[in-house]
């Protein structure tokens, strides 16, 4: 599988990173064993995807930690990805929250360190970023981490951490469906700063695959998203059933022609996929091979414009 640069860091990634949220179980994924989860991950590995994406909030952290039995067999194949949460950015609490991750991950360095969601989001403390950014720095300057990341922040609130240190990635919500940090600039300002965009929910929730219909809707965590309330959820349904043609022609899923497509746009580097058995991954990464024309591109784009047209305006958050 093709890959790419992670901002100006050291790290080659490949074009799908692997998400990990669902290793953690729990209530929003209640059917998903920690073996599921180690036989998706090997397949993700197998097919090429050397990127893998989890957060000490996943679970109280257990998704760490089932992907931390799976990094001990990837013998350094694997790169790995974390976050820390909203509550912890303080400096001294930022630094034991990192202890922690790599207590549970079981590795010396975490390759890329998220700040999950922006100081004051969801009744967390306000943090200034220069302290938050300190500690990161802090914690890169020991080895512990090797890149900085930041995870649905805006334009603004990235260029304010610059000012305090390098962040090469950002992880927004970005999909075919639902892309307000590209309607709003942030991804081309990330594109000119050299800073990777990792999409996540690149197939907006499952959406895209065509599995939803009008007497179908989940009953997971995705109930509440914003993306399964009328009229957003009918119009998507429409352009689903548009783009089943195209999909069609190029021999793939209408999964794939979404991922290839987010891959096609400038500034990103590796939409995070998510699986619950190896069968899953095997078929998603397939997505790394569909080859989209400029023409197919702009017509993928013209059969979404609708279902983004019906999202509120400055939506940024699926779920809040």
């Amino acid at each position: 599988m093709e890959k790419r640069k992670l901002g100006r860091s050291d790290l080659e990634v490949s074009v799908l990173t692997f998400g990990c949220w669902q290793a953690g179980g729990g209530s929003s994924w209640t059917d998903t064993s920690d073996d599921d989860s180690l036989a998706a991950m090997r397949a993700a590995l197998e097919s090429g995807i050397n990127f893998f994406d989890t957060a000490e909030g996943y679970n109280g952290g257990h998704s760490e930690t089932v992907l931390g039995q799976f990094l001990k067999e990837a013998n350094g194949e694997a790169l790995v990805a974390t976050k820390v949460g909203a509550h912890n950015l303080a400096p001294e609490k930022l630094k034991t929250a990192c202890e922690k991750s790599l207590e549970r991950l079981g590795v010396e360095a975490i390759d890329l360190y998220q700040i999950h969601w922006p100081a004051g989001t969801w009744g967390s403390p306000l943090v200034p970023i220069a302290d938050s950014m300190g500690a990161l720095e802090e914690l890169k300057s020991a080895g512990k981490i090797r890149a900085i990341g930041v995870s649905n922040f805006s334009q603004s609130q990235i260029a304010e951490a610059l000012n305090f240190g390098r962040v090469d990635s950002l992880q927004p919500p970005y999909s075919l469906f639902f892309a307000p940090y590209a309607q709003d600039g942030t991804v081309e300002f990330c594109a000119q700063n050299e800073i990777a965009v990792i999409p996540y929910s690149p197939m907006a929730q499952g959406l895209v695959t065509g599995k939803f219909n009008k007497d179908n809707r989940p009953t997971d965590n995705r109930a509440g998203n914003v993306l399964f309330k009328d009229p957003t959820f009918e119009l998507a349904l429409e352009a689903v059933e548009k783009l089943r043609p195209l999909a069609s022609e190029k021999g793939c899923t209408t999964a794939h022609l979404a991922l290839a497509w987010l891959l096609a746009q400038n500034g990103v580097t590796s939409p995070i996929v998510g699986a619950r058995t190896p069968q899953q991954i095997s078929e998603t990464a397939r997505a790394a091979e569909v080859k989209l024309s400029g023409e197919e591109i702009a017509r993928i784009s013209q059969i979404a414009q609708p279902v983004l047209d019906s999202l509120p305006d400055e939506k940024t958050n699926m779920w809040a």
